[in-house]
């Protein structure tokens, strides 16, 4: 057992490069951007974003203290643009989800768009493959699923990823999806010892000409050019107990080399692994998707759709204090997207959906700010199922400047060094804040840009309680000598 420490509901990012790109981008959103809100827009990227980081912090390229990786080779951008469209999706998305999987059909074309359909990564792949086959074909394409996973023991695959009728319906296709399970078959697959294979080389070529490459759960991991391949526990990883070849390893990279993509993200407390990695990898910009949600990436662009939210970090100018011994960070910049919203990956922006727009406003350096929360917030399982995104919404909606919350082992192995060791996580506000919230569609959702995180090593000692022996008495009164009490 673990306890995960604890805040979040929902947030997004909005941070131009400069006034000109912020206000280029409020009018490309809808008509309901004001005037007022660009100039917000204009204010905050003009502004420091938060109070400056102590000298000692060092660029977050730095690697994560007692992690066994190699930082990331320098991306060389020589390649044409991509016209396709990776959707990463979040793991345990619902048959009844209509607005994904048609969005997914959509984007390959529409009613009769042909999709192959990998079950690689499952225990079952042919029960997989065919469920997300008959999804598919619900919604008007026609799919068709490949023999092409470890668990079908009859297959040789070394022949199967050459085989060139198989190779022949990817080339044909326009729509790829890649079912969950284990990532690391689909890589062991398809990229065996990191070589390409002329199947993985047929669905890039699907890719480049502006068909879809779809994937959840461990369909999505393999988006990034790295990714967790048997990753230990949040805490572990916080830790600094990964390295490369055991718990990450390298993905397929659907998404480029700039941006790394994570599953069942909030559902999981999966920040809490996301950040070590990146910083340790040299990753700048992260992108974890929640349950049931996907992104659509293309270009510069991600769209969120389905039914909960995606959190953008973003470590461009965040800081890490080696002296500390333990991972830390500084200044991580977080945003939290729902439904609708759209993130500009270059201009570190966000434009929220048109009800969100409608809907009010929340920003700390307005005159007009009316926040509902008053009360001070202390998280106990920052690494909760939602704590991250819930602490956003209710901080960007608060009085309050910051939010904090612990994360450690419960009950942690017997004889470890590192038992006692958790982390305080501290959420606060900069003078580029905002937030957005809407209930056109029952319940409130917002989205919630520029908000900055720290993670700091503490020590909690083991164990946190022990028996409750009652109430301490208090100490009876001294008696009175004879003869009354003194004068």
């Amino acid at each position: 057992m673990r306890a995960w420490i604890a805040a979040g509901w929902a947030m997004v990012v909005m941070t131009a490069a400069s006034a000109q790109t912020a206000v280029q981008a409020a009018a490309e959103a809808p008509a309901a951007v004001t005037v007022a809100q660009a100039a917000r827009t204009q204010r905050a990227t003009a502004a420091p974003p938060r109070a400056a980081q102590p000298a000692r912090a060092t660029p977050a390229s730095a690697p994560a203290p007692s992690s066994a990786l190699a930082p990331l080779p320098a991306p060389v951008d020589t390649e044409p643009p991509i016209r396709g469209y990776a959707v990463p999706i979040g793991g345990a998305l619902k048959a009844d989800n209509d607005e994904v999987w048609q969005r997914i059909v959509q984007l390959a074309g529409g009613k009769g768009a042909r999709f192959v359909v990998f079950g690689t990564a499952s225990e079952d792949p042919e029960a997989s493959a065919k469920q997300v086959v008959d999804l598919l074909q619900r919604r008007g394409a026609v799919a068709e699923a490949l023999p092409v996973a470890p668990k079908f023991l009859w297959v040789d695959l070394n022949k199967v990823v050459r085989d060139p009728a198989l190779i022949a319906k990817v080339k044909a296709a326009k729509g790829i999806f890649f079912t969950g399970g284990v990532q690391e078959r689909i890589v062991d697959v398809l990229q065996p010892g990191g070589q390409s294979t002329p199947m993985l080389e047929a669905i890039w070529d699907v890719y480049r000409k502006g068909g879809v490459v779809a994937g959840t759960s461990a369909g999505a991991a393999i988006m990034s050019t790295i990714m967790f391949r048997d990753a230990p526990s949040v805490m572990n990883v916080l830790k600094g107990r990964f390295a490369d070849g055991k718990q990450v390893d390298r993905g397929l990279g659907f998404v480029g080399p700039h941006l790394f993509v994570d599953q069942h993200f909030l559902k999981r407390g999966r920040f809490g692994r996301m950040i070590p990695l990146m910083m340790a990898k040299g990753y700048k910009l992260g992108l974890g998707v929640d349950e049931n949600t996907a992104a659509i990436i293309r270009g510069d662009e991600i769209e969120v759709i389905g039914d909960r939210g995606c959190l953008i970090v973003d470590l461009t100018e965040a800081g890490s204090d080696p002296s500390l011994g333990a991972f830390n960070v500084q200044g991580a910049r977080l945003s939290y997207l729902e439904h609708g919203d759209r993130y500009h990956m270059r201009a570190r922006s966000t434009t929220p959906s048109a009800p969100k727009l409608r809907g009010e406003q929340h920003d700390a350096e307005s005159p007009s700010f009316k926040p509902y929360y008053t009360d001070d917030v202390f998280h106990l399982d920052m690494l909760g199922d939602s704590t991250i995104s819930n602490a956003m919404s209710r901080l960007i909606d608060s009085v309050r400047k910051e939010v904090k919350g612990l994360a450690f082992d419960v009950l942690p192995r017997t004889n470890d060094p590192l038992a006692e060791l958790g982390f305080l996580f501290r959420i606060y506000k900069g003078s580029d804040s905002l937030g957005w919230s809407t209930e056109e569609f029952g319940g409130e959702q917002f989205t919630v840009t520029n908000l900055y995180l720290d993670i700091s090593p503490v020590r909690l000692p083991m164990p946190l309680y022990g028996g409750w022996s009652g109430p301490a008495k208090a100490a009876a009164p001294a008696s009175a000598p004879a003869g009354g009490p003194p004068q």
